[in-house]
């Protein structure tokens, strides 16, 4: 039995690989479970033993790179005595890393910004999309009113606002940079915007 677990999960995960280059080279929306399951070298039913439809396979996909993108900011406050500005600065520039460094990161990044029809059956992943942003937001909410708790960020700036600002400013570059990787170097444009805004911040005093 434990075998015949294993042997799942392996074949789950051979459909994972499969679907993350085909829907990279035909686009979503072009891609049917068959065409997925043949360059998986299995049958349809392999592929509804594991996933209710496409878009549950699609959510799936994205399990796999979202996870290491909001790890980097779910634990900005818990890490009592360093600076949670500093704090929120290394967690933004962790998640363009990994999307520079890993390949599966990278691919599946692009897949979701340039090939996703958010419409009819994948309409829950735009759904899904929203959950993981409004996640992201509110841990930079609550690094912000830590940092103003400790007097190192002005008291006069909304904690939203500031959360939604730094999310327009990391997903815009990272929607930029996935048009044409070789634009500008993703991570140092990151570092140096954050720095920008960041400052303009930080407390007077």
């Amino acid at each position: 039995m434990r075998r015949t677990k294993e042997d799942a999960q392996l074949t789950r995960e051979k459909l994972l690989d499969t679907a993350e280059v085909v829907f990279s080279n035909k686009g979503v929306a072009r891609t049917s479970l068959q065409d997925i399951a043949q360059a998986a070298g299995m049958t349809r039913g392999a592929i509804y033993w594991h996933f209710e439809d496409k878009a549950a396979l699609f959510s799936a996909m994205m399990d796999r790179i979202v996870t290491p993108m909001e790890e980097a900011l779910k634990d900005l406050t818990e890490h009592p005595g360093k600076d949670p500005m500093f704090q929120l600065r290394e967690a933004m520039l962790m998640s363009l890393r990994l999307i520079t460094d890993d390949e599966r990161t990278r691919r599946v990044m692009g897949i979701a910004v340039r090939q996703a029809p958010f419409v009819g059956e994948m309409a829950g992943a735009l759904e899904r999309r929203l959950e993981v942003h409004l996640r992201c937001r509110g841990h930079i909410e609550s690094a912000v009113r830590e940092a103003q708790a400790l007097g190192v960020a002005q008291q006069s700036v909304s904690p939203r606002s500031v959360a939604t600002s730094i999310m327009a400013i990391i997903t815009g570059l990272i929607d930029l940079w996935m048009l044409e990787p070789s634009l500008f170097p993703l991570v140092e444009a990151g570092q140096q915007a954050l720095d920008v805004y960041l400052a303009g911040l930080r407390s007077a005093g």
